[in-house]
């Protein structure tokens, strides 16, 4: 799938290795068409909680700031949106098969834990550890990476390191959590937001 201009690419869905028709398989293509085209920050509002919206517009001002390129930012928070997206809606859909089920909840585990050691490390003075918190980002896009390799392009692969390739780097993170930054006000907001998220077991 063409994200940019909403078409369906071959391969974009894995056909199973077949080319008889599929009712199912092709109203999932379709699914996923409309909400590619649908998938700017501010759809993204109307698709997902007020909590998350929060934080994706608090993650934006960070990224604008940071690369000092508004179009940048746009784009990874598009690609972050994009992705979560078309993982939601394979899952509602029940096309993971059970070895992708567990790599499912390694994911969710993995993301728990990124959250809760991100919102700690916020929380409790001179706890802070960008390496810790980096690597388990890297392990949260290796997750990722072996979620969709059934069912994505490799255009989908590559948002997915377009979007750790910043949230992850330790210089990145080391400027987020600096108290004497210009992002803390930016960083409050995201960490109350996400702890609000674990407090209510979303993520």
């Amino acid at each position: 799938m063409d994200l940019e201009s909403g078409e369906l690419s071959e391969g974009d869905l894995s056909s199973g290795g077949t080319e008889s028709f599929n009712s199912k398989s092709l109203a999932l293509q379709a699914q996923k068409k409309i909400l590619s085209k649908m998938a700017t920050k501010a759809m993204a509002n109307m698709l997902i909680d007020d909590t998350s919206s929060d934080i994706l517009d608090e993650l934006y001002k960070v990224t604008r700031d940071y690369t000092s390129d508004k179009k940048e930012a746009h784009k990874v928070l598009k690609d972050l949106i994009k992705i979560a997206l078309k993982i939601g809606i394979l899952y509602r859909n029940n096309q993971f098969n059970q070895d992708e089920a567990e790599i499912v909840d390694k994911f969710k585990k993995k993301l728990n834990q990124a959250a809760m050691t991100a919102v700690s490390f916020y929380e409790v003075e001179f706890t802070f550890d960008r390496n810790i918190l980096s690597g388990l980002l890297h392990e949260c896009k290796d997750l990722l990476h072996e979620l969709i390799e059934r069912h994505l392009t490799p255009k989908s692969h590559g948002r997915i390191d377009h979007i750790f390739r910043l949230f992850a780097k330790v210089e990145f993170l080391s400027d987020l959590y600096n108290p004497e930054g210009v992002y803390k006000v930016y960083l409050q907001k995201i960490c109350e937001g996400v702890n609000k998220l674990l407090d209510e077991g979303t993520i």
